[in-house]
């Protein structure tokens, strides 16, 4: 139950940042993106432990930033 308290609250963050993506670059994007996934996928892993959903969101958003940077 707690895993999906993090994940419904992981992609409430990302959609509200997904509001905002005309003024942002790709890297940007790919870091908000990757951060929410990142999240969900930690907390998941971790079954809803808070340093798994921090520490994925944080891995996540590198990534998906060093993704964004490419395109």
């Amino acid at each position: 139950m707690k895993t999906t308290w993090i994940a419904l609250a992981a992609l409430s963050l990302a959609s509200a940042g997904c509001a905002t993506f005309e003024g942002m670059s790709n890297a940007e994007k790919g870091a908000v993106v990757g951060a929410g996934i990142g999240a969900v996928g930690g907390a998941a892993a971790t079954n809803g432990g808070v340093l798994g959903t921090v520490g994925g969101a944080a891995v996540g958003g590198v990534i998906g930033n060093e993704v964004g940077k490419r395109r």
